[in-house]
């Protein structure tokens, strides 16, 4: 990786394993800009070649994990109306970097310790899955300033939690705790805050052990149920399914099934 980031702090863990990534700009709540948004997409995209790296996630320094667009710099954009910069910045900014997460061959997850907020809320929703801490939460709070949900929000957000929960949470920026935001299914689990970062780590230790090609091949099925019919998921599970039965851990898997051991993935 050896990038020198400016709004991004970087680590490593079990032993190169896990790729961890905090939005660092506490002053300003992890508010997101041209260069944050640039700095994670680069960052995603440099684990995702890094042979070593099984999964990566992302987390907030300070009290926030993501409050959205910096609007100071949305209002710098000049006229908006006649040259249509706010539409040039999402295409050129948010949508890369929402397609680098998605299209991931690796576990990405959110680490949402405090606020998220707008495209920070968002932010979380594009990962696989978020884990939260207890005093976390969401708000869609685009119509707050007279926007639409973006940073996949439109697609991802009704598909979550139903077009009618879609709407409340969009038209009204209700803020959901860390534990509604469980119940609708916004995040995978919630724990204590004094606690968060030990037990996330604990669940990213255990994606790591994990054969991260056959995940790889379980997020582009995941992506393709949104568009293909039940006949053709079906046609793609068994192509799937015949590249991971072609992989090194597959026989591994196997091989520790029958000898009564825990497997040894390498992820490959």
């Amino acid at each position: 990786m050896g990038a020198n980031y400016r709004f991004l702090e970087t680590e490593l863990h079990f032993e190169g394993r896990l790729g961890l990534a905090y939005l660092n700009r506490p002053e300003r709540f992890n508010s997101l800009n041209a260069e944050v948004l640039t700095e994670l997409r680069d960052w995603v995209e440099a684990c995702g070649r890094d042979e070593k790296i099984r999964c990566l996630a992302i987390s907030g320094r300070g009290k926030a994990f993501c409050s959205g667009q910096d609007l100071k710099e949305v209002l710098a954009l000049g006229a908006m109306e006649e040259d249509r910069s706010v539409e040039c910045f999402v295409k050129t900014y948010y949508n890369p970097l929402v397609l680098e997460i998605t299209e991931c061959a690796k576990p990405v997850i959110a680490l949402v310790n405090g606020a998220a907020v707008g495209a920070g809320a968002m932010l979380s929703l594009i990962c696989d899955f978020s884990l939260a801490a207890k005093t976390a939460y969401f708000s869609q709070a685009f119509v707050n300033i007279g926007l639409i949900p973006d940073t996949a929000g439109t697609y991802y957000l009704p598909k979550l939690v139903g077009r009618q929960r879609a709407s409340y949470l969009a038209f009204t920026g209700k803020r959901v705790s860390a534990e509604e935001a469980v119940a609708m299914g916004l995040v995978a689990e919630v724990f204590p805050d004094e606690t968060f970062m030990e037990e996330a780590l604990e669940v990213l230790e255990s994606l790591c052990d994990q054969p991260t090609r056959a995940i790889a091949l379980t997020k582009r099925a995941f992506a393709s149920s949104y568009r293909l019919t039940l006949e053709e998921q079906l046609d793609l599970e068994g192509v799937l399914q015949q590249e991971a039965a072609e992989t090194q851990d597959f026989k591994e898997g196997v091989s520790a099934f029958l000898e009564k051991r825990k497997p040894k993935y390498k992820g490959l």
